[in-house]
């Protein structure tokens, strides 16, 4: 099971994700207040938080991701953040930047790009930002990213009511981001071009077939064992010894 609380009807789901030290937590507890329940991930000793608060008289369930530096699920906290984010659909999720050190935290925010168009990007501790001199750009970087950029400063509560207007307006569709995408070496792209058709049944539409198709580039075992774990694809299924025989000969 990838979520231990079941989300009520006409409930949104939003997933927190962002590297540790973000100010993650702090704006999940000022989204949430006392609505909160933390447990553990099922069958993990990694802390499990959710909470719930309204708006525009929607309910909205919060999970707040275990805090990691990327998607490719070296660690426990890796594998949970990604399979949630792969796996459970949420309507939203937030990647929470530093603004004081915007360039190492995009990594995570550009992975999660990959697996779903449905991102708001906060960029929080922008009170820290400013005392150390740092001017950041947001409608720039908005533009730049193809994402909404809501610049927080979460411990004095800014930013957190356009925080909360973005996720209902992505949630409810009526706003669409259309994020990023990395472009890889010729090499890279020309695999993934004949990756794509093999791959884009698999999940039947509630995943990336592209970010399937660059796990396996990858060789990713964890993630094709998540997917038989979540999906009940048997791993047999990914039949593409002529492919990669192919590949070889060349």
């Amino acid at each position: 099971m990838i979520l231990s609380a079941e989300k009520k009807n006409n409930q949104f789901t939003v997933a927190l994700a962002g590297n540790p030290n973000v100010g993650k937590s702090t704006i999940f507890n000022a989204l949430t207040g006392l609505h909160q329940h933390t447990g553990n991930w099922p069958g993990k000793t990694v802390d499990n938080a959710q909470g719930i608060y309204e708006h525009q008289k929607k309910s909205f369930l919060i999970v707040d991701l275990p805090g990691t530096y990327s998607l490719l699920a070296h660690t426990v906290e890796e594998q949970i953040a990604r399979d949630y984010l792969c796996f459970a659909n949420p309507d939203v999720t937030v990647v929470v930047l530093d603004a004081t050190c915007l360039e190492r935290n995009l990594n995570l925010a550009l992975q999660v790009f990959e697996i779903t168009s449905k991102v708001i990007v906060c960029l929080n501790l922008m009170d820290e930002a400013t005392k150390k001199d740092l001017v950041i750009d947001v409608p720039s970087l908005e533009r730049e990213l193809g994402v909404p950029v809501v610049a927080t400063a979460a411990r004095q509560g800014k930013g957190l009511f356009e925080l909360r207007k973005k996720i209902f307006q992505v949630a409810s569709g009526s706003l669409q981001p259309s994020p990023r995408q990395i472009k890889y070496s010729s090499d890279v792209e020309n695999a993934l071009k004949e990756l794509l058709p093999l791959v884009e049944n698999i999940a039947n539409n509630t995943l990336s077939p592209r970010w399937i198709a660059l796990r396996l580039l990858d060789g990713d075992q964890s993630f094709l064992r998540s997917l038989s774990n979540y999906l009940d694809i048997d791993q047999a299924s990914f039949q593409f010894q002529d492919w990669e025989e192919s590949k070889c000969a060349q």
